[in-house]
Order: C-alpha cells, then structure tokens, then sequence
C-alpha cells in the first residue's frame, strides 16, 4: 500500500491552513506522523485496476500534543463528495472534539451490491485505518462513523462486518434484506435516524436503488435483537419526534432510533443539532 500526502491546494484553501507551523507539525515525531489537515490517498486495487482514493483528515488548528483524540468518519451519500463534510464537521475539530476522516467513494457511491463502484470498501475502511495507526494523538479505542443515504448503508455494512467502531450512525437509511447482521458481529452503539416523510428510501420499507429495505423500526429492532437489549424499548416524544431507545444489551451497548416526523432524506432542516446529538451519543461510549 502506498500512501502519497496532498498539502494545501487552491480549491481547500477554505479550509487548510497556511500556516508555517502546521509544516512542521508534519514531520515525524518518534518514529509516528504528526497530526494535520490534510489530503491522504490510498491505493487499492479496484477491478484489476489500481486505484488512488482521497482521505480527507480534518483537525484542530491547535492540536494539543498531549492528548489523543477520538476518530470519526463520515461517509458522503450515493454522487456526494467527501469535502461536503468539511463544514458541516467543522465546529467539532475546530473545538478539538474529534479528528474527522472522510473519505470519497469510487465513483462517488459506496458499494452495496447494485451501485456504480465495485470496490471493496470494507477493505478501503480497514486500510485507512491501518494507516491512522501511523499517527500521533488519535485515539484509536475511540472509533465512531456518520452515514448519509449510500453512506449510511455503508456504516450498517461496517458495523456487521468490522469490530473497529464503538459507536455509529446511520441517517436517512436502514438495514437491507441482503445484509443480515452475523452470528459474530461484535456489539456496536447504533443511533439510526429516519425521516418519517422521506420518499427516497421508504422509512416503512421496500424498494429503493435496487435494493430492499427493512422498516426503519424492524431495523433498530434487529440490531437490538441481535446484540441481547431488551427488546421493550424506551418510547418518548422529544421536541415533535419519536425516540425509540432499546437498552440492555451486550457490552453496555445501546441501540437508539430516532423518526424525525417531518423530516424527508435531507434531514438538517427538520433536526437542525443532528451532529450535535449524534456527537453526544457517541461519546458516550
């Protein structure tokens, strides 16, 4: 695996800083990488073919050298772009909550079975991983993913078949049939969120991209099934919608569905804090 490093360019300017220290914050410190904003690409190989994918590693300005941060990736929608999570994270790394990983789809999807890229993109997620082990204050205990649409059923894939997150959400998509949760899949905090009026994939269900899907709450439900919670869930109405949380479960995890009422598959102007209460949860664990 070779991994080349992209500085500052026009194009991020918006986001990269200029700064002469974060030069030196680059270079190795015993023997790791020291922690920066920046562009990573992994090579994988896709189809015969090889294949560099952009990373995105976003972080504070102002690192503090003495602590390690926790991760979180998030992972863009079927045709979205990896710098799309640039602002909407921002605050967070600003604020040294966490160091962001974004990486872009082959393609500008995730592959599920029936979109456009063929890549292995659980092995494209492990290999990221393996290189942010080369790294300096990150917290690699503390893994956490965010994902929209596509994106989202990607973090589901994630979570069934990688034991590297604590924690992850998935937003405006739910489990497919062609998906099942495995005998060995390790027990994972899930906090799923649906809108109740999203059209694009059903939240009671069905059809959608050559995929089937599960009824949003039969999603949660499995999970939960799956991981030993107790299958009554706390329900409670919180500012309109309907949280749905089951508790119990193997490895004091929590599995947490939320149904924004009026909320479609672009959820920001129904649940405006979303990454907020997402960021709340997963530190939670």
């Amino acid at each position: 695996m070779k991994i080349n490093l992209v500085f500052i360019s026009t194009i991020f300017i918006f986001f990269f800083s200029c700064d002469p220290s974060n030069e030196l914050a680059s270079q190795n410190v015993d023997g790791k990488k020291s922690l920066v904003t920046k562009i990573i690409y992994i090579d994988q190989i896709i189809q015969g073919a090889k294949t560099e994918r952009p990373v995105i590693i976003q972080t504070s300005t102002n690192i503090n050298r003495d602590i390690d941060y926790p991760i979180v990736f998030a992972l863009h929608g079927k045709g979205g772009k990896n710098t799309s999570w640039v602002n909407q994270l921002k605050s967070f790394t600003d604020n040294g909550e966490f160091v962001g990983i974004y990486p872009q789809g082959h393609l500008d999807s995730w592959n599920l079975g029936t979109e456009p890229s063929k890549a292995d993109d659980v092995a494209f997620i492990n290999l990221i991983i393996k290189e942010l082990e080369n790294y300096n204050n990150l917290d690699m205990n503390k893994i956490y993913a965010i994902g929209t649409s596509n994106g989202s059923g990607m973090v589901n894939k994630l979570g069934i078949h990688t034991s590297h997150f604590k924690a992850i959400a998935p937003v405006v998509s739910q489990l497919m049939e062609s998906m099942p949760i495995l005998d060995n899949t390790k027990p994972v905090s899930i906090f799923q969120i649906n809108g109740a009026k999203d059209f694009t994939i059903p939240i009671n269900g069905g059809s959608a991209f050559g995929h089937n899907f599960l009824d949003a709450f039969k999603s949660a439900e499995l999970w939960a099934s799956n991981f030993e919670c107790n299958l009554s869930p706390e329900v409670k109405s919180i500012n309109g919608n309907t949280q749905y949380l089951f508790t119990g479960c193997n490895d004091n995890k929590e599995v947490k569905y939320l149904r924004i009422e009026n909320g479609g598959h672009n959820l920001q102007p129904a649940y405006p804090n979303m990454f907020s209460e997402i960021w709340n949860f997963f530190k939670r664990f």
